[in-house]
């Protein structure tokens, strides 16, 4: 097998932008490891049929069609692929190809990049694992017994192994951070709007429309970065992080965190004070109410969803969403006044946050209170408490909550060799500020 796959997004694309390999040998490489190691991973649920025959002409064009040309791509199978199967991991869909695509993925085409497949995801993108009665359940490249987490959970795993250079997933409560936290490789949650959002199931509307995105996911920060600015129409920006205030803290008082993850937040923290910037431990404003927060504002929204989408198939949903819809009225549905007062409550805060960022425009965190766990996981207990799944992600969930950019990046790992990332997190559109600061870790770390 070629060692073309263990290069990095960016060199794939300088080495056919200068014609040192063909990007047909280049997709040839990616289809030959899928083969090899899809099958016990389950990552990559459907293959585009016309990967080489694009790859063909990518190399007889006389131009290159732009940064990504000839690069072979994955997408999250919750976004719009035309002429793709596009499933969502729900049954409902599973027969669904869109004629059009979603204009996250028309700006990867339009950057010369080729679609390789569609990575695999919870149903409806709803819990942390990509696992789903469509086509079941993705393993963790390290040990199978393992979820590689979700909902972008496939993608994760096929960048990891090298099946893909890099790809998009989506977020709303980790979706993009947490597979990326337990399978070792960078993900960014940029701020709502940055990235297109329009052509993905769930749809970014209603209440989702606070916190919903569409980011990019890869093995290293500079192939996050020409994703994001292919993504986003932009041009990269010099971030001179010197003497630039940052925040970390590894407990927000609520959810405790495994001693390795303490560890690795400390890791980052010492990373960045070592490059120049100036560091304090200290937990900020109302990051400690992200999980409480994001049921009120959005948790009732997948309720109302669900039900609209199985009326009448209910029996077709898998575990999660059969569980969610039988146990959706054991808590009662917010009154429209107190609705509104939630909104109210979330915007009160994240404006004293954003405050208070003026000053600390960084901050450090965890992702989750765990590494990856065994497949079926309901309840995880860290350092004598117990607690659910997904209360365990309150960290990630916060930054949704309140509409910030954020990129996950490797810092350490498990005692049992389990990667674990941590959260850069900075103000609105300030991801090139964020994607300098996660550069800095991971050359340090």
């Amino acid at each position: 097998m070629s060692d073309l796959i263990e290069h990095s997004l960016t060199t794939i694309a300088q080495l056919i932008e200068r014609r040192e390999v063909s990007p047909v040998e280049v997709a040839g490489s990616y289809l030959e490891r899928i083969s090899e190691l899809n099958p016990r991973l389950n990552a990559i649920v459907t293959l585009a049929p016309d990967v080489l025959e694009r790859a063909k002409a990518a190399e007889q064009a006389k131009d290159s069609s732009g940064p990504l040309h000839g690069v072979p791509i994955t997408i999250k199978d919750t976004i719009e692929t035309a002429g793709l199967l596009t499933t969502s991991g729900s049954k409902t869909r599973a027969n669904l190809v869109p004629s059009t695509d979603a204009p996250a993925v028309a700006r990867l085409k339009a950057a010369g990049a080729i679609i390789l497949g569609k990575t695999n995801v919870a149903e409806m993108a709803m819990d942390y694992t990509a696992d789903n009665p469509v086509f079941g359940r993705t393993n963790h490249p390290l040990n199978l017994a393992l979820t590689p987490g979700g909902s972008s959970g496939g993608e994760a795993v096929a960048i990891a192994t090298c099946m893909s250079p890099g790809g998009i997933g989506s977020d709303l409560a980790g979706s993009v951070r947490i597979p990326a936290h337990f399978c070792g490789i960078c993900g960014l949650k940029p701020t709502t709007g940055r990235v297109p959002g329009e052509g993905q199931f769930p749809p970014n509307s209603g209440p989702y429309s606070l916190g919903a995105v569409i980011g990019p996911m890869a093995r290293n920060i500079a192939d996050l970065r020409l994703l994001f600015h292919v993504l986003t129409g932009t041009d990269p920006e010099e971030a001179n992080l010197k003497r630039t205030r940052f925040a970390w803290y590894a407990e927000d008082g609520q959810v405790p965190v495994t001693e390795e993850t303490e560890n690795a937040v400390a890791t980052a923290a010492s990373a960045l004070i070592d490059a120049g910037l100036v560091g304090e431990e200290r937990l900020p404003p109302h990051v400690d109410r992200g999980n409480e927060l994001w049921l009120k504002l959005f948790s009732r929204a997948s309720v109302v969803q669900l039900r609209k989408w199985y009326a009448g198939r209910e029996t077709e949903g898998g575990s999660f969403v059969s569980w969610r819809l039988a146990t959706a009225d054991e808590t009662p549905a917010p009154t429209l006044d107190e609705y509104i007062s939630n909104w109210m409550e979330r915007d009160r805060l994240r404006e004293e946050l954003l405050r208070w960022m003026d000053a600390t425009p960084l901050i450090i965190a965890p992702v989750g209170a765990t590494p990856a766990y065994p497949h079926d996981t309901r309840k995880v207990t860290v350092r004598g408490k117990t607690m659910g799944m997904f209360r365990a992600f309150s960290y990630a969930q916060a930054f949704n909550v309140f509409d910030l950019p954020v990129v996950t990046v490797s810092a350490g790992r498990s005692n049992d060799g389990l990667p674990i990332g941590v959260q850069v997190v900075g103000r609105p559109f300030a991801e090139e500020m964020v994607l300098r600061a996660a550069e800095i870790m991971e050359k340090a770390i």
